[in-house]
């Protein structure tokens, strides 16, 4: 995932809190600029539709990317860390936190908060689209919501495509029969004889995967 889609995700830009924050139109898109701390390097944001940027070598006005490598050092990690701490200015400024992006992975959400009076808790500075729910009487999760690359959990997909999923605790003998159930895979990132991965996308309905969170809730 590219730095700009992590810094932004989950969040709703709005068009004239860039103007304010002093973006310029530029045709259909609008640009800022800004001299990073390293003066020879500038960053240039673009907005259409999503946030795109680039940095560049103000004495050669050539583009730089090393910066892009993940765990770099050195003078390229210094350039990558400038680069987010303007990306997330830019979101803080002018955007708008939207827990989940997709209406069913929304109605799930209330569904829970509704029935078991339980928040989801934002437990990774990381993943900060992963949330957790807990079941108050004995504080264990029940319920996990994230988001992933498709070909994560479908491993029949060859799609990079980012989709929200929610890991669900199980009745282990239950495991055979929900696995052969479009929609509902091995759990990600999590036991995978206990826990099964749902992909939020309308494959099954809300109330099938309801059905689900209360099993989990009763299994835990």
């Amino acid at each position: 995932m590219k730095i700009e889609e992590t810094v932004f995700q989950n969040y709703n830009i709005d068009k004239n809190k860039l103007i304010t924050y002093g973006f310029k139109k530029n045709g259909n898109k609008l640009l800022f600029e800004k001299i990073l701390s390293k003066e020879d390097f500038k960053a240039v944001i673009e907005f259409d539709k999503q946030i795109n940027g680039k940095i560049f070598d103000i004495t050669t006005d050539e583009e730089y990317t090393n910066f892009r490598i993940e765990n770099s050092v050195g003078f390229s990690s210094e350039i990558r860390e400038d680069f987010i701490k303007l990306l997330t200015d830019i979101r803080d400024n002018c955007s708008e936190k939207q827990l989940y992006q997709s209406t069913q992975t929304q109605n799930i959400n209330k569904y829970i908060v509704e029935t078991y009076k339980d928040s989801p808790e934002f437990l990774w500075e990381k993943f900060p689209t992963y949330a957790i729910y807990r079941k108050q009487e004995n504080n264990k999760w029940y319920a996990l919501f994230g988001s992933v690359g498709l070909n994560k959990v479908d491993k029949t997909s060859k799609s990079t495509e980012i989709v929200e999923i929610i890991n669900l605790k199980i009745d282990k003998n239950d495991l055979d029969e929900l696995l052969n159930i479009n929609g509902i895979y091995e759990a990600y990132h999590m036991n995978k004889k206990n826990w099964v991965t749902v992909i939020l996308n309308g494959t099954l309905s809300d109330k099938e995967i309801c059905d689900l969170v209360d099993k989990s809730y009763k299994n835990i």
